[in-house]
C-alpha cells in the first residue's frame, strides 16, 4: 500500500517497547543487531514513547547516531495520563527530541487515549500544540494511540479532523472482543479515510504461545509457519494499514518476523478460514487478555509485577500447565509483589488500555499459585 504521505511504507514496524534485556539495563549491542537487521532488510519504521524507559535513548544509540536521518522514520508518544499541568505535558516532547537526537519526528502520537484521560488532552491544549509543532517542521505527520471504543474514536476524529494516522489495538484474537473493538475501531478509522498504525498484533507475545488447540490448527495447515507470523499477517492483510508494530524482544523474533514479511503476502482464503476458527476457539478461551504493556504497574503501591504474573497464570487457564504457572510465578514475584498483596486500589484498572479487572485478576491469581 502507498499511504497517502507520498511514498511506500513497509508492512512491518520495530516497535521499541519490549526491547532486550542485559541485567536491569537494555541490551544496547543487540538492539543494534536488530536494527541493522530490519534496515538491510528494507525495513524503515521504528516506534518507540517518552514512557518507555529507556527506549528513546536507546533508540538514539542504535539508531539515530549510527543511520543518516532520512533513511529511517520515526515514531515516539506524549503521554499525559498521569501528569498534572499543561506545561509538564509539553516538555515531554521537548524531552523526547533531546533523548533521541533526531532532530525532528516523522510521527507524533499523543499516547494511549481512552474514556479515562481524553479530556486532558483538551484541556491541557495538546491538539493545538503538536498542530504548531508541525507547522514548525518539528513533526511531519500527527495522530493519536488509542484504547476505548468506537463511539469515543468516531468523536475524536470528527472533532480532530486534522490528524493524518491512528494507532489501534488490533489483533485477531480482540477482533469482536467488545472491551478491545478492533473491529469496529477499525472500521471507524476507514470512514474517515485514516490510515491505520497497527499496535499489539501478537496480543503482547500471547498469540506467538497461543492456546494448544489453536496451536494443532496452525500446525495442521502449515508445520513451519510460526504463530507469530499468523498474527502479524492477519492484520497486515488489512486494508489501510500504514504498518504493523512488533514489540521485537530478541535477533530470533526479528529474524522470524523478516522471514515472512520481507516478501509479504496476504492471507490466502483458506488462511483467512482457519484464522476465523481460531477466533471461534479463543472465543471460549479462559486465558486473561493482558497485553503486558506495564501501563498498570507505573503506579502500582506494592509494586506487583500483574503482567508477569497475568502470563504465569495463563500457562494453568491456556494449557493446564500447573506446574509451569506456579513456577514462573515463584520467579517473578522472588523478590516481593505478591498477588496477595494488592490492596484494591484499582489504579492499575484505571490505567489499563485492556479494561480488566485486575484486583479480581490478582485475587484470583493468588488463590491458585500461592497455595
Amino acid at each position: 500500500m502507498s499511504d497517502y504521505f507520498g511514498k511506500e511504507v513497509p508492512k512491518l514496524g520495530f516497535g521499541l517497547m519490549r526491547l532486550p534485556k542485559k541485567g536491569l539495563h537494555t541490551d544496547i549491542e543487540q538492539v543494534k543487531q536488530m536494527v541493522d537487521l530490519f534496515m538491510e532488510s528494507g525495513f524503515t519504521y521504528f516506534d518507540t514513547a517518552y514512557v518507555y524507559v529507556g527506549s528513546e535513548a536507546a533508540a538514539k544509540k542504535a539508531l539515530v547516531e549510527r543511520y543518516p536521518r532520512e533513511s529511517y522514520t520515526l515514531a515516539t508518544k506524549l503521554n499525559a495520563m498521569l501528569i498534572t499541568s499543561e506545561k509538564a505535558a509539553k516538555k515531554q516532547f521537548l524531552t523526547s527530541l533531546e533523548r533521541t537526537g533526531a532532530g525532528y519526528f516523522d510521527y507524533y502520537l499523543l499516547h494511549a487515549l481512552m474514556e479515562g484521560n481524553y479530556k486532558k488532552y483538551d484541556k491541557f491544549h495538546l491538539w493545538d500544540f503538536v498542530n504548531e509543532q508541525k507547522e514548525k517542521g518539528l513533526m511531519k505527520h500527527v495522530g493519536f494511540s488509542f484504547h476505548a471504543g468506537p463511539k469515543l474514536l468516531d468523536k475524536l476524529l470528527r472533532e480532530h479532523p486534522e490528524v493524518d494516522f491512528v494507532q489501534l489495538q488490533i489483533n485477531y484474537a480482540d477482533w469482536e472482543n467488545p472491551s478491545v473493538a478492533s473491529r469496529a475501531n477499525y472500521e471507524v478509522a476507514r470512514e474517515h479515510g485514516k490510515s491505520i498504525v497497527v499496535m499489539e498484533p501478537v496480543k503482547g507475545g500471547s498469540l506467538a504461545n497461543p492456546p494448544k488447540e489453536v496451536k494443532k490448527l496452525f500446525d495442521e495447515y502449515h508445520p513451519d509457519m510460526s504463530y507469530a507470523s499468523w498474527a502479524i499477517r492477519f492484520v497486515a492483510s488489512l486494508d489501510g494499514i500504514l504498518t504493523v508494530l512488533s514489540g521485537m524482544s530478541n535477533t530470533a523474533q526479528m529474524e522470524d518476523n523478516l522471514s515472512y514479511m520481507k516478501d509479504f503476502q496476504p492471507l490466502n482464503e483458506e488462511e483467512q478460514k482457519i484464522i476465523h476458527q481460531a477466533q471461534r476457539i479463543l472465543g471460549n478461551s479462559s486465558t486473561i487478555p493482558c497485553t503486558a504493556c506495564h501501563y498498570c504497574t507505573e503506579g502500582c503501591p506494592k509494586k506487583i509485577p500483574i503482567p508477569e504474573i497475568f502470563s504465569a497464570m495463563n500457562k494453568q487457564l491456556g494449557n493446564g500447565q500447573m506446574a509451569e504457572a506456579v513456577s514462573d510465578y515463584q520467579k517473578v514475584t522472588a523478590s516481593g509483589g505478591l498477588a496477595s498483596e494488592c490492596i484494591g486500589c484499582k489504579q492499575c484498572e484505571q490505567a489499563c488500555p485492556q479494561h480488566l479487572n485486575i484486583t479480581d485478576g490478582l485475587k484470583k491469581c493468588a488463590e491458585v499459585l500461592e497455595k
